[in-house]
């Protein structure tokens, strides 16, 4: 049986050696006001700054003490996708069928900066992008993010009908691709060539 407020507070004066009394005095109430609450269920609920003051005292979370636990944010569904984008030397573009839907925290969406409107997972395959990216991780992709900046980040793109994971970054009105494995070369297009399916914000890869 789960342990009621009354009989936490109970366990928690004994072990701290702190009679009920003495907390009740604590609490600017009568000397018997914890004793009947333990002992007789009155009051039924523990207002909110005794239990505040008796939580602090006892450095427990509030929800011992009889407190409401917060709601559990509500969980996002992203789509994950019958694709492949290649760390290799290129995947043909399938169908974009959603496979499942995986549930993310909201906030760890926001951490990696992508709104969950635009949010999907697909599969990598291939060693280009090797050691960081693997053969069979999953990156999670911003399809809201689509320019690519000077500086260069990791980007799924569709080059000559291939769909690539692979960093690039723009130079004037072109765009470099590199891989992070030396023995892949580094290629340069116009940019009306390259076609950004978004960037690649998390890399998933299970255990």
């Amino acid at each position: 049986m789960a342990e009621t407020p009354r009989d936490a507070l109970d366990r928690l004066s004994l072990a701290r050696g702190t009679s009920l009394s003495a907390l009740s005095r604590m609490l600017g109430r009568n000397v018997a006001y914890l004793q009947q609450y333990v002992r007789r269920g009155t009051p039924r609920v523990l207002p909110e700054r005794e239990r505040r003051l008796l939580a602090a005292f006892f450095d427990v979370d509030e929800t011992v003490l009889g407190a409401p636990v917060p709601d559990a944010p509500a969980l996002v569904r992203v789509p994950y996708l019958a694709l492949a984008a290649s760390a290799g030397p290129g995947a043909a573009p399938t169908d974009e069928r959603v496979l499942r839907y995986e549930t993310f925290a909201p906030e760890t969406l926001r951490a990696a900066g992508i709104a969950a409107v635009d949010a999907s997972i697909i599969d990598v395959r291939g060693d280009s992008m090797a050691p960081g990216i693997r053969d069979g991780d999953r990156v999670l992709v911003d399809r809201g993010a689509r320019t690519i900046p000077a500086g260069g980040d990791l980007f799924v793109l569709r080059v000559d009908d291939l769909l690539a994971l692979k960093r690039a970054r723009r130079r004037g009105a072109a765009i470099v691709i590199a891989s992070d494995n030396p023995d892949y070369p580094t290629i340069e297009r116009p940019a009306r060539e390259v076609a950004v399916i978004g960037r690649a914000r998390l890399l998933l890869r299970d255990l």
